[in-house]
């Protein structure tokens, strides 16, 4: 069990310091329906993981990932080092499009519109953020082939796919926490994390995905050099 958490946490946290679902949940709760969307969003996006995460696992399970006693299985090394290199060029995309100096990054279409969601828009929404967004999926699917290459059990990997999950949305639960319980001083708390994060969204994204794009790059070329 230890190998298949080891293997999944830097995907996790990848995706928990996610800045756009953060920030697009701390928006929904600063709405007229602020607690039922953000209840709903933090709902749509944990089951969306969920559910990738555990389609991927089930079937890299049953397609033998781990590889027995010789270690992962040759074709799950090559996924991973097709995932490094994507990582690379995600880093590579996020750094270059950020905004320079003195430009103001903007928000999306669906951002400014948020003030009209309903909890079905807001499901939806988390749905397309946590499974669609090709940053999100590429972490949740390279995690989840981590844990079925692993050498650990059945019941090993349900636990570590459970807690990817709950780490990875800790974007959308750990805001929702703080509106909830945060009393008066939740809404300057959610306001300075929506800012920061909003300022160093390229910033963390592009070192995320280049940290994760070594890992898994060295992963991958030490496996296939044995």
């Amino acid at each position: 069990m230890g190998d298949a958490i080891g293997q999944m946490l830097a995907s996790a946290v990848g995706i928990a310091i996610s800045p756009v679902p953060l920030i697009a949940v701390i928006l929904m709760l600063a709405t007229p329906r602020g607690r039922s969307n953000g209840i709903a969003f933090a709902l749509g996006w944990t089951v969306s993981l969920a559910v990738l995460v555990t389609v991927v696992v089930l079937a890299g399970s049953g397609a033998d990932a781990s590889g027995g006693d010789e270690g992962p299985a040759t074709w799950t090394l090559w996924l991973k080092l097709g995932l490094g290199a994507l990582f690379v060029l995600l880093a590579a995309k996020q750094w270059k499009d950020r905004p320079r100096a003195g430009q103001d990054a903007g928000q999306p279409g669906w951002m400014r519109a948020i003030d009209g969601f309903t909890p079905g828009k807001s499901v939806g929404l988390a749905a397309a953020l946590a499974v669609a967004n090709p940053k999100n999926l590429v972490l949740a699917v390279g995690g989840a082939v981590s844990i079925a290459s692993s050498t650990a059990g059945g019941g090993g990997k349900t636990v570590a796919a459970v807690l990817m999950v709950v780490l990875a949305s800790l974007c959308t639960t750990l805001p929702l926490a703080v509106y909830l319980f945060g009393g008066a001083r939740s809404s300057q708390v959610l306001g300075e994390w929506k800012e920061w994060m909003g300022r160093h969204n390229a910033a963390i994204m592009a070192t995320v995905l280049v940290v994760l794009g070594a890992k898994y790059l060295g992963d991958a070329i030490s496996g296939l050099a044995n």
